[in-house]
């Protein structure tokens, strides 16, 4: 009788152990599905909106992407260098002097007109005022001098536009 007993108590003992592992087995099992979950939302919000279920696929796509938008940024780049040499070539600055030419006339009606880029190209307008006749003059500059004498007028007025450079 004592064998039967000691069985049972063995089998008892034995059924506890195998509780104990099954419940830490379960256990086990909740913290992996827990983590499977958290890499599963991870997985979703790489993958986003993309309609591609397989990640390589994901990524070849972003590359493909990555590599559209760098030659966009390159073409842009270009687009923008042709801009600013066209912008600095455009005669923007603007210089204008006005200026009694006559003391009887009594007022600043004559003007020089400086039109220049970047590198002080361009020409200078003058426009002579007097009570009989008005004269205009053109003058072309390169970097800031002409082949024709320039008057002090239009040197101010050249001197007026490259300061708004």
């Amino acid at each position: 009788m004592q064998d039967w007993q000691d069985q049972e108590l063995l089998l008892l003992g034995l059924t506890g152990v195998l509780a104990v592992l099954l419940l830490a087995a379960m256990i086990w099992i909740a913290v992996l599905a827990g983590r499977l979950n958290d890499l599963k939302a991870a997985y979703r919000k790489l993958v986003g909106d993309s309609g591609v279920s397989n990640l390589e696929d994901v990524m070849a796509a972003i590359h493909k992407r990555l590599g559209t938008l760098d030659r966009n940024a390159e073409a842009l780049r270009e687009r923008l260098a042709q801009c600013e040499q066209r912008l600095s070539a455009m005669k923007g600055h603007v210089g204008v002097y006005r200026f009694n030419a006559f003391a009887e006339t009594g007022s600043d009606l004559s003007f020089s007109l400086a039109l220049i880029d970047d590198s002080v190209n361009g020409v200078v307008l003058t426009g002579i005022y007097g009570r009989d006749q008005t004269f205009l003059y053109a003058k072309p500059l390169e970097k800031g001098e002409s082949a024709y004498p320039l008057t002090p007028e239009e040197k101010t007025a050249i001197r007026q536009a490259t300061q708004t450079k």
